[in-house]
């Protein structure tokens, strides 16, 4: 059943990117149509971070004892529920809870613990010469799928409108998209077989958060992922657009082009660092992309005209996610088995915690018309010191395919 679970495994990634793209270019102009306010779209958002990391810290780190298959379906039940309870009301401490218990994506990029054990299971299906290739095909596919998201999403919303509906009730139909998607999910992580389950458990006495021998080089790893965490977390997707749109005047179906766009890049740029890193190495490629791409993001906000943002942003996005396939594979690759799961769990946590108070803070910045810019210059700046940190400590930490490097 290996093959049949490695087409699961995609075919999962895509379907949940998909629906990620599909709601994160209308989210927050929904929120808006609530009555909500930036600042509380911003701490929604937050909550919504905060909800993802604690669910992910108790199903992550528990996956490779009670089951990987187990904990796909509960994630994939959350993400329903979560769907139709932003369906369902208005009412915003509902949302805060909805938010926080369940699973929905403010931005384009994984959330809850889907990506954690996808990631351990397919370090457990494919030979170590190959995981980095195999992570890279599903960043790309994973990149695809949004960018199709995106489009749609965009698209649809903007022809509701078009046709006479009222704002609310043409950005809530994608939410109820979104909510199918879950359900979707379900279905295909129910196929699949005992294949991706962990196969050599080792008695090693006492485990902190699922982790033994790795905890340290674990917890090392995460501080760092937390800060680049942070910086990302003031601009997701959703608050990208709502920029584009607040900047420039952008409408809903030309946001979803223009992220269609940028994620296309993004998941072709993947393809590009596995070639990068057979020859320079994981850590090195995920530092020396990433750096140019912060630059980038530093200078985007002073683009004068539509054009020239949206240029330097398909320029930022064709080298900004080099660094995801080579760190997903880093992690699995310094780790033993049995603890795949837990450590890639800790590290999405870790980014999730990194980025829970980011957006609130960009909620802020936003209503003030003099600070629209600061969240593009903070958060390049801080992903620069993360790129300087990383490469100091774990440039002489190699995985075992690159011994003879």
């Amino acid at each position: 059943m290996t093959t049949m679970d490695i087409h699961l495994l995609f075919t999962t990634r895509i379907v949940r990117l998909f629906c990620y793209g599909f709601l994160s270019v209308i989210l927050a102009l929904y929120l808006v149509e609530t009555g909500l306010t930036e600042s509380q779209i911003g701490l929604l958002f937050t909550f919504t971070l905060i909800g993802d990391a604690g669910i992910s810290l108790l199903l992550t780190t528990s996956a490779d004892r009670v089951g990987r298959k187990k904990v796909l379906i509960v994630g994939a039940i959350l993400m329903a529920a979560a769907g139709l309870g932003f369906v369902l009301t208005r009412n915003y401490i509902l949302l805060i809870v909805f938010a926080t218990l369940g699973v929905i994506s403010p931005a384009d990029k994984d959330i809850g613990p889907f990506l954690s054990v996808e990631q351990s299971s397919l370090s457990q299906l494919v030979p170590d010469g190959m995981r980095t290739n195999y992570f890279a095909w599903y960043n790309l596919a994973g990149s695809f799928a949004s960018a199709v998201g995106a489009l749609a999403g965009g698209w649809l919303a903007q022809w509701l409108l078009n046709i006479g509906r009222h704002p609310f009730e043409a950005y809530r139909t994608v939410l109820i998209g979104y909510a199918v998607g879950g359900l979707v999910l379900l279905v295909l992580f129910l196929n699949l077989s005992k294949s991706i389950e962990v196969s050599n458990n080792h008695d090693t006495g006492k485990r902190v958060l699922g982790l033994h021998r790795s905890r340290n080089v674990v917890f090392k790893l995460s501080s760092l992922f937390a800060l680049d965490a942070f910086a990302g977390g003031l601009i997701v997707q959703s608050m990208f657009a709502y920029w584009f749109h607040a900047r420039f005047g952008v409408d809903a179906g030309t946001l979803g082009s223009i992220f269609f766009g940028a994620n296309i890049l993004a998941g072709v740029s993947a393809l590009l660092a596995v070639r990068i890193a057979k020859k320079i190495g994981l850590i090195n490629t995920m530092v020396f992309t990433h750096i140019p791409s912060n630059f980038l993001l530093i200078v985007l906000p002073f683009m004068p005209t539509l054009p020239l943002a949206i240029g330097l942003l398909m320029i930022r996005f064709s080298i900004s996610q080099m660094d995801v396939p080579t760190r997903q594979s880093y992690t699995m690759a310094v780790v033993d088995p049995d603890e795949r799961s837990a450590a890639a769990g800790v590290t999405a946590i870790a980014r999730s915690v990194g980025a829970a108070v980011s957006p609130s803070l960009t909620g802020l910045f936003f209503s003030i018309p003099a600070l629209l810019s600061a969240p593009f210059i903070l958060s390049g700046g801080l992903k620069i010191i993360y790129d300087l940190l990383l490469f100091r400590e774990f440039r002489a930490v190699k995985p075992p395919e690159e011994n003879d490097l």
